[in-house]
């Protein structure tokens, strides 16, 4: 029998309201596709793909029209999956403008390929041999709120903490930077923010020089992108080092990749394979900062555990030593239960915390294995 696709909307819910400067969020959906072949019913491969809402470039209404689409043509072709047709699947079966149906594609079938057991990169990680050191994300709220976050994640052995700013009080948010550094220096915690876009040209030098006051390791993204002149001023004269990230969204050509990083020279990127295409895209803005020294880090993009499973297998490729953005797995009520675990600041893999599919309710999706 032919490989067949299929696919299953989930409704994930937050545990809490999520802020961020596009507003709150409460409520997430992803679609969930399963890659198998009749003949072979305990096989079975599984990815998610999970736009974001105001962000990924296919958070649009014809989303799952496409996914359908995309479906229905790969179930007419006959497909045999090995690891070199891969790309060349997703090359000729997905646009470029639909980066998180790639990147469940792409997830599905490494799945598939390694025998359905939701192991994509048989590597030290999911041999128990390899932690990922991870970030404590406060998410933005109330000036109590998000010092309630800071104290949990500083309880909870994070020594890399990064905050969402941009959505209260410019100088509350100050206040909570200020309460950390006079409890912490930047040796024992280190500090990450992330405006998300929050700020103006007019306004972004004297944020950015407050900011300085409290030994930041970065800034995300300070303004809106698109703006590549400002942006490239900003990374060339900033008191904070910025890290690039929705500035990268939408660029999907090697060429174009290299030459917006060489114009911009940040210190750093954010990388969410989800919003960028994939893994293989992925590993292009890796191979082309590495080549301009310049630093990265990969942080998942609000997915399930499905996603964020296939996300952190793929950075436990690489000797990256800088805290990674994969600590999104307890933000939702009805996560998949899943072999991923948090201790201590970093993300590890746990065989005895099996996968645990009863959670969707549906026989569309199988954890058998």
């Amino acid at each position: 029998m032919p490989l067949q696709v299929h696919y299953q909307p989930y409704k994930l819910n937050f545990r809490f309201a999520a802020g961020t400067s596009r507003g709150i969020l409460t409520e997430k959906t992803s679609w969930l596709i399963k890659i198998y072949d009749d003949d072979i019913p305990t096989v079975i491969g599984i990815g998610e793909c999970g736009p974001l809402s105001g962000l990924s470039i296919d958070d649009r209404p014809d989303f799952e029209d496409m996914l359908q689409s995309i479906c229905q043509e790969f179930n007419k072709l006959d497909l045999e999956i090995y690891s070199w047709n891969i790309p060349i699947i997703l090359e000729q079966l997905i646009g470029s403008q639909w980066p998180s149906l790639r990147f469940g594609f792409e997830s599905a079938m490494l799945d598939y390929l390694n025998g359905g057991k939701r192991v994509l990169f048989d590597n030290a990680f999911v041999k128990q041999q390899k932690r990922i050191p991870i970030n404590g994300l406060v998410w933005m709220g109330s000036h109590e709120a998000m010092l309630r976050q800071v104290e949990e994640k500083i309880s909870d052995g994070f020594t890399t903490i990064k905050l969402k700013i941009g959505a209260i009080d410019f100088e509350e948010e100050c206040e909570i930077l200020a309460y950390i550094r006079r409890h912490f220096s930047a040796q024992e915690i280190t500090l990450r923010v992330d405006a998300n876009g929050a700020f103006t040209a007019s306004t972004v030098y004297d944020k950015l020089n407050k900011l300085a006051e409290y030994d930041l390791h970065s800034i995300e993204q300070p303004i809106k992108p698109k703006q590549r002149e400002l942006m490239a001023e900003l990374c060339e004269k900033s008191p904070v080092p910025i890290a690039l990230d929705e500035e990268l969204i939408g660029t999907f050509d090697y060429a174009e990749k290299r030459r917006l990083l060489k114009q911009l020279k940040p210190k750093y990127i954010v990388l969410k394979p989800t919003l960028l295409g994939g893994f293989e895209q992925t590993r292009e803005w890796i191979e082309t900062a590495q080549r301009l020294d310049i630093g990265w880090w990969i942080t998942s993009a609000l997915e399930s555990n499905i996603g964020l499973n296939a996300i952190s297998q793929f950075t436990a490729e690489f000797d990256n030593a800088l805290p990674q953005g994969l600590g999104t797995g307890q933000l939702y009520h009805n996560n998949i239960p899943s072999p991923l675990l948090i201790d201590q600041g970093h993300l590890h893999y746990d065989l005895l915390q099996p996968w645990d599919f009863g959670v969707l309710n549906s026989s569309r999706i199988s954890s058998t294995a």
